[in-house]
């Protein structure tokens, strides 16, 4: 386990959670997306998303930052559900930890403080898509007993991916 803090990201925390967000997601597709959605997903454009997101005032919303020695070593994000097949659970709508600092505990403990979210904020459970082909991501959510309850094409700004569901509608687990 890492020595961590994690904290609630505020509209400062911005431009680094995107450069934070551009670097591990094109890792983690570097062969399953696109080269277009590398191009165009860069930092300026999730520098204006993350901003907007941060400016929001939607109280069923938490964006966390995980750091180590003050450099950001994950991020993670829950509020609404955004598509029809999460029904009325909590969606865990990002997590990310840097490669060289994955299975060190971080996206469990991020997951965790996004589950006592979602059971704060009343959602009958939490769910997530993962992008079909990403098998770290995958075997992390099975290990943690995400139950898979289906499929969706994402559609996203630049790539429609395939996306499969997990889903945990009691979070207690989660959270321990």
């Amino acid at each position: 386990m890492y020595d961590i803090s994690i904290r609630v990201a505020g509209i400062a925390d911005a431009q680094s959670i995107a450069e934070f967000h551009v670097k591990v997601w094109r890792h983690t597709y570097a062969t399953l997306a696109p080269a277009v959605a590398h191009a165009t997903l860069d930092e300026a454009y999730r520098g204006q998303r993350w901003r907007e997101k941060l400016a929001s005032a939607d109280a069923d919303q938490m964006v966390l930052i995980a750091e180590a020695n003050g450099q950001i070593v994950g991020i993670g994000a829950a509020g609404r559900p955004s598509e029809p097949i999460f029904g009325d659970r909590g969606e865990i709508k990002f997590l990310y930890v840097d490669p060289d600092s994955q299975r060190g505990g971080i996206g469990r403990a991020l997951l965790a403080r996004l589950a006592q979210h979602l059971k704060a904020r009343e959602f009958r459970g939490a769910a997530l898509g993962v992008v079909k082909g990403n098998a770290a991501a995958i075997a992390f959510y099975r290990a943690l007993d995400g139950d898979l309850a289906g499929e969706f094409i994402d559609p996203g700004p630049v790539w429609r991916s395939e996306n499969l569901v997990f889903v945990w509608d009691d979070v207690t687990p989660l959270m321990a």
